[in-house]
């Protein structure tokens, strides 16, 4: 049973609905469609299942291959940063060392 809406309701403010039976001939209890393992030969299964891991294969080839990639680009991003931090680390330290100069009693 199928129900269908008309939007040109005599209230115009409510439609109303029809109910309408189904336009499919077959008759009631008839399977529309065999359960998938019937319709294929184990051959079919089998070239499915082959293709089926082959495809997921080349996924997973896909994935690792970008994984390397970002794992590159965050390593060369931490080599950067260990260089930065290493210039400022031994600009410090100068800094450090020229105002201790200054600061401590000469004592000649």
């Amino acid at each position: 049973m199928a129900v269908t809406g008309d939007e040109t309701a005599a209230t115009g403010d409510m439609p109303t609905y029809q109910i309408r039976a189904p336009t499919t001939a077959l008759p009631q209890g008839v399977v529309m469609a065999a359960s998938p393992g019937s319709l294929h030969s184990p051959q079919q299964l089998a070239e499915e299942a082959t293709r089926k891991r082959e495809l997921r294969l080349m996924k997973n080839r896909e994935a690792a291959k970008e994984c390397r990639r970002r794992k590159k680009e965050y390593v060369k991003c931490l080599e950067s940063r260990v260089a930065v931090l290493e210039v400022q680390n031994k600009k410090l330290i100068e800094e450090l060392e020229t105002l201790k100069d200054i600061c401590s009693p000469k004592t000649d």
